[in-house]
Order: structure tokens, then C-alpha cells, then sequence
């Protein structure tokens, strides 16, 4: 993108994720705060937080971290607690312990659905929502059907896509090109595949990442 002036910014995100939506929210407000915003195109990119979660198993959030991270109930809801807090300071009402943990595989074909619309952002925006804020469970085709047409777009493609198989290549590939990068959490964004941020950094973080790539593209 030498001399263009242009910035890509790629996201690396899981839409069950909580940093990735606090990370998203402090990415926008950088957004709002850097001079050319106008300038910068924001790709969203497939990631699964666990790739051994069993397809078509539900499981609380709560019990998930346990069992993940061998912490007692207390210990779980004190992270649950700080990440909340966090959240609300983005403006984010997070109701992590009635989440559920699912495969984001769908969630995440639906969003390259939306892409091919121009809505990836928008997509990507329901869907952590739906998960993080609103507690909605992320493998029911229903309900991502539903989501997707809230999203703008067309019931029947949402259904083509919830129902079959379309875009798992694009999902996986999104998740190789991850692993290429050493990506191994999220979010993770890569600036012009030239800067790397590995998690929900402060905004004034981002912005100077913002100002530095620019720089960079438009040095000849």
C-alpha cells in the first residue's frame, strides 16, 4: 500500500470472545479520534478461541472457564467480574454468566456471508452482542438466522449458508493465515501486514498504531 495513504487493518477475532468486543469498542474510539479515519478499511478475520470444542456441544461460560483453567466457582466469577467491569467502561453490559459456549464455526461462515454484502462490521457487531450482551446461544441455526436478517441480510442466503456448508473454506483459511502470523489469541490486528497489536490495547494505543501505518504507507 506504499504511497496510497490507505490502512488496512485486519482483526483476528472469535465472536464468543469478551476481550474481542472490548477490543473492538476501543479500536472504534481510535477510530473516532484519528484524523484519517476516512482512510481506513477494518477486515474482519475467522478465529476460534477452541478448536477442540466439540461441534454441536453447549456449555455454559462459566463451567467452560473452570474446566479450562482448573479455577474454583469464586475464582470464575472474579474474572468474569473484571472483564465485566472493563466492558462497561467501553459501554458494554456483558452477561458472561449466562453465556454459553458453543463452536463459532457458523457464527463465523455467517460473517463472510456478510462480507460479501458489505456488512462484515455490522455482522460482527451482532453477533458479539448477541453473545456477550444478550446471552443468546451462538449454534442455533435460528437464531443466527434471525441474527443475519437483523444484520441486513436476506433470509434466504442467511439460511443457505446456516444450513450447509458455504464458507468453511473461507473460515479455516482465515484461521491458517492466523497461525501463519503466530497468532495463538485474540484479537490480534495487523496493520498493512506491517504492525502487529496482540490484545484489546488501550485506544491511545491503537491511534498511535494508526498514525505510525499511515506514515509508513505514504513513504515512498
Amino acid at each position: 500500500m506504499s504511497g496510497t495513504g490507505t490502512v488496512r487493518v485486519e482483526v483476528w477475532s472469535d465472536v464468543v470472545c469478551p476481550w474481542c468486543y472490548i477490543g473492538k469498542r476501543r479500536l472504534e474510539r481510535a477510530l473516532a479520534g484519528f484524523e484519517h479515519a476516512g482512510e481506513v478499511e477494518v477486515v474482519w478475520r475467522s478465529f476460534r478461541l477452541d478448536p477442540s470444542f466439540p461441534k454441536g456441544t453447549r456449555q455454559p461460560v462459566p463451567e467452560m472457564l473452570a474446566r479450562k483453567t482448573g479455577a474454583s466457582p469464586e475464582q470464575v466469577r472474579a474474572m468474569n467480574a473484571r472483564v465485566t467491569e472493563l466492558a462497561a467502561r467501553e459501554g458494554l453490559v456483558y452477561d458472561l454468566e449466562h453465556s454459553t459456549m458453543v463452536d463459532t464455526v457458523d457464527a463465523h461462515r455467517l460473517t463472510h456471508l456478510a462480507k460479501e454484502y458489505g456488512l462484515g462490521d455490522r455482522a460482527h457487531e451482532r453477533l458479539l452482542r448477541a453473545q456477550l450482551v444478550e446471552a443468546q446461544v451462538l449454534d442455533d441455526p435460528d437464531t443466527l438466522v434471525r441474527l443475519g436478517v437483523e444484520t441486513g441480510l436476506p433470509e434466504d442466503e442467511v439460511r443457505r449458508v446456516v444450513t450447509g456448508d458455504a464458507y468453511a473454506r473461507e473460515v479455516e483459511e482465515d484461521v491458517r493465515e492466523a497461525r501463519g502470523l503466530g497468532v495463538t489469541g485474540v484479537p490480534f490486528f495487523v496493520l498493512d501486514r506491517t504492525f502487529a497489536l496482540s490484545g484489546a490495547q488501550p485506544a491511545e494505543t491503537f491511534l498511535a498504531a494508526l498514525r505510525r501505518a499511515r506514515g509508513h504507507a505514504r513513504t515512498p
